[in-house]
Formats: structure tokens, sequence, C-alpha cells
């Protein structure tokens, strides 16, 4: 069959890699893809908000599959486009990808059907957001409702922060339209877990847990970006809240959203906290994240073909997901001053390096071809994924790996997983 991805980073790459291990598969393009996903796939110069383009193509390319891996496209409905002129397609519709698409949805949906989550407010008015603010229990969570490529959180500790965020998110538009409605939330304690899970508008079906680094500096230090690195699985995600988030969180999302008629098919990410009194949701996201699937792939046994064909037919609940006992790390190397500024074009080296490994992984999020040199084309560059027999194994490995790859205004962080050492 042929298949088409959309999308051009990290998360893109390592679904190309895995849809390239199906045997089911004899063609991959990727749209507008990178180069990384150059070795697996054909790229095509077609962007991921064309949806005409898009589906013109998959027409005249007779595509079997096509599969979403953005979040702007889910949320601007290309599903739907796909749909209409009778395209398979993997991935939620409009109407569901709303998940994700408006924080204030999520959170009210959470309220209706009683979906652990922490304690918020809605505001349309800078005004009487601020109002609520001169009031609040410090720290305190401002979120824009909208997309804001990871980053439209901002943690506030003081009334002054606060006053200060409202401002950037919905008077200064840091965030365009996504900061014209704001979510204020009770600021919650614990450790967070990323757990991934794919569902077929009534079954869902949980892959392995994760957890995702955010900072951009050691410690946890510095400004949000899309993530610097992540591990797989994550050693605080027990069988005890294993137990309970089947019980009170993944399928009541399911259920809950198939109630408000809003049938999700595709991969509902759960953003966990688990605090003192359990665990509760912190966000959803409505497609794989990133960097997290460049360490949960890696580790899944089952043909992912198979489990997308699966959701779209509505036939999950004849698949078991299988993944291996062992572990993944991912450090993303970035360009130096990401998330701010920085530039771009030079060189990487040492790509050679990871041909044909099943333990090592290098999956390109930021790079493109100029003339047959790969060179840097955005902030976060690479992620460098290892797996080992467990997580201070993978690592090690992870980091060594990092060794191999050399460009100039390389940059990364230098403790992804050490929260494995406090478990």
């Amino acid at each position: 069959m042929k298949v088409l991805i959309v999308g051009s980073g990290g998360r893109e790459h390592a679904i190309a890699w895995k849809v390239s291990k199906s045997e089911k598969v004899d063609k991959i393009y990727c749209a507008p893809g990178n180069a990384g996903i150059a070795e697996v796939a054909e790229c095509v110069n077609i962007g991921a908000m064309e949806f005409n383009k898009l589906v013109a193509f998959a027409k005249e390319k007779e595509i079997d599959l096509t599969i979403i891996g953005m979040d702007d496209p889910l949320v601007g409905g290309v599903v739907d486009e796909f749909e209409k002129e009778g395209l398979r397609v993997f991935g939620p519709r409009k109407n569901a990808a709303i998940l994700e698409g408006s924080k204030a949805f999520s959170k009210d949906l959470m309220k209706k059907y009683n979906i652990p989550t922490a304690a918020y407010e809605t505001f349309n008015s800078p005004e009487e957001a601020q109002k609520y603010l001169e009031t609040s229990k410090y720290p305190i969570v401002l979120k824009a409702d909208g997309l804001a490529l990871g980053k439209g959180v901002l943690i506030c500790n003081t009334k002054e922060e606060a006053m200060d965020g409202v401002k950037e998110l919905m008077l200064d538009k840091k965030f365009g339209a996504s900061g014209d409605t704001i979510v204020v939330e009770e600021f919650m304690t614990g450790r967070e877990v990323s757990v991934l899970s794919f569902c077929d508008g009534k079954t869902i079906r949980i892959m392995t847990s994760a957890q995702d680094h955010k900072r951009a500096g050691d410690g946890d230090t510095g400004l949000n970006t899309g993530g610097m690195g992540t591990f797989s699985p994550s050693p605080f995600y027990t069988d005890e809240v294993d137990e309970f988030c089947k019980k009170y969180i993944y399928q009541a999302t399911v259920d809950a959203m198939a109630a408000e008629g809003r049938e999700f098919k595709g991969v509902i990410f759960f953003g966990l906290m688990l605090t003192a009194e359990g665990p509760k949701v912190l966000e959803y996201n409505a497609r794989f994240g990133d960097p997290e699937t460049q360490v949960v792939l890696p580790r899944m046994k089952n043909d992912i073909v198979e489990v997308f064909e699966a959701c779209v037919d509505g036939t999950l609940d004849e698949i078991d997901l299988e993944f291996e006992d062992n572990a993944a790390v991912c450090v993303v190397l970035a360009s130096d001053g990401y998330p701010v500024s920085y530039e771009k074009g030079f060189e990487i080296k040492g790509l050679e390096k990871f041909a044909g490994s099943d333990e090592y992984f290098v999956f390109h999020a930021g790079s493109k071809f100029d003339g047959d040199k790969i060179v840097t084309n955005g902030g976060r560059v690479l992620g460098v994924t290892a797996k080992g027999k467990d997580l201070v194994t993978a690592r090690a490995n992870a980091y060594a790996a990092t060794e191999w790859i050399d460009f100039d205004n390389k940059y990364m962080r230098h403790d992804i997983g050490k929260a494995i050492d406090e478990a």
C-alpha cells in the first residue's frame, strides 16, 4: 500500500521510520518532510496547511492511507477534507481535535464528566482575569486557550507575574488569537507523566508511558520549549496509577467525546500530573507527542499500520498493543539560543553512524538539504534516541550517541532522564 504522512518534524520522522517497518507498505510520501525523513520517504513540497493540495496529491497518487502528524492541520479540519473525498485518513476530525484546540473546551468536558483535573476559571476579558487574580492563591497557571506550539502555559509565582502574563497573552497577543481566551488554573504539584493512546471512537488502547522535559535549561530552568528530551517508560507510572487512570480518565475521555457527538479516532495524548490526591489531567493533545513519539515507537512491537487501520475501521478492540521490556531515552540537539533566536544553515556531521542500528536512532526535527549536505533548519534540530535494558543504561547510551553528531551552535540539556535516579 501507499502511505502519505503530513508533517515535517521529529515526530513525523519517527512515524515514517515505524511505517517503513510495516510489511504492508511499499511506498511512503511525506509532505513536506525533512532531510531525515527523506531516507525512508519521498518528500513532497506541500505544506501541512495546504489541504486542497494534500487531497489532490492523495487522489493523484492513489494513496491508501494518510497519517496526520501535526496539531494545526488536525484542529483546522484536514481529516474532514480527506473524508469528504472518500480518502482513508488517520486522525481526529475537526470537531474531535478541539480536545487539543481549545483548553477551555477540554476543561469544561472534564468538569462535566467528572474526569480529575485542576480547578480552573475561563476568561475572555483581560480585565475580568486580572480582577480574579487580585485574590487568587499563588503560584497559579495561565494557559492560552488555543494552539501555541507547546509554549502557551505560564506558571506565575506572584500576583505581579500573573498580571504580566495576562497582558502577554491577552493584550500583547504573544500567541495571536490563541490568547483571546485564557484558562486560569490552580497550580498542581507532583510528577508529570505523558501517556499516548490509540482510539477508534469507542475503544482505547494505551501505549507505554513517557516523560518530557519542557524547559530549555538544565535543572528545568529557562523558557518553555517544544521539548528538550524524553524517556520511556516513566518509573513513576506504577500499576496503581495505571489502574486509576484506566478507571477514571482514559475510557471516560473517549466516552465523554462520544457522548458529545465528537467521536475521537486517532491518538489522544494524556498529560498527567501525579498529585498527592491522585492522577489528574494537565492537558490533552489530539496527536502523537513530540518528542515522546521518539521513545515510544522504537519500543512498540506492533505493525503500526495495522493499528492505524484498526482505528480508522473501528476494530481496535481486536488489537493488543505490545512493547519491548526495555527503555529508551531521547536527547534533543538544538540550536543555541532556542527557543528565542538562533542561527540556521550549519552542516550536520556524523549522521551516518546511526545507519542500520536497531538500538540507536537520530530523528530529524529541523534539517534540510543544502546541495549534498544536510544543514540545520530549526530550533530543535535532531532527537538522538537510544534504547537500553533499563532507563539508566538507555540514558548513558543516548548521551554517548550525542557525541557522534557535530554542528556549529549545537546545544542540549545534560540532565534528560535525571529523574530516573530519584525513582
